[in-house]
């Protein structure tokens, strides 16, 4: 079977590739992040949202959620890793979460986008955005 190609924002359901789209949006949630001594005492507001391209099986669904990425599993595991401790920066916050769903091999690309809410008055948010591709997977541009 060919893989998928993906672009860099290819992260939408696609019928030629046979991909869908799970995606968690605005999951707000307490954590201790950042570098202040502050930051490091109290936990704060994060704002997160996930994408997922998701390789479609050929086994077909069958109507059973092991079939399927489930988004669930997804919040889980962002407050699994969260209640880990503390980490210095949000970038490695979202690098934790990728690596969370690149370990299920249906899941292709991986856009996680952390933002702090309540951290310049003047701004609704400020934050960070990555994505991560499966290994070896083939980019288009």
């Amino acid at each position: 079977m060919n893989e998928p190609i993906l672009s860099l924002t290819a992260t939408r359901a696609n019928a030629i590739n046979r991909t869908r789209h799970v995606f968690v949006r605005d999951l707000e949630i307490e954590a201790v992040v950042g570098v202040l001594e502050h930051e490091k005492l109290k936990a704060q507001k994060l704002v997160i949202s996930v994408d997922l391209t998701v390789r479609e099986g050929s086994e077909g669904l069958e109507d059973r959620l092991e079939n399927v990425v489930c988004y669930g599993n997804v919040v889980e595991n962002i407050k699994a890793i969260i209640e880990q401790g503390h980490v210095n920066l949000i970038e490695t916050l979202a690098e934790l979460i990728a690596a969370s769903a690149l370990s299920d091999r249906r899941v292709l690309a991986a856009k996680v986008r952390i933002e702090k809410p309540d951290i310049i008055p003047e701004c609704q948010s400020v934050g960070i955005e990555i994505e991560r591709l499966q290994n070896g997977q083939a980019i288009a541009s």
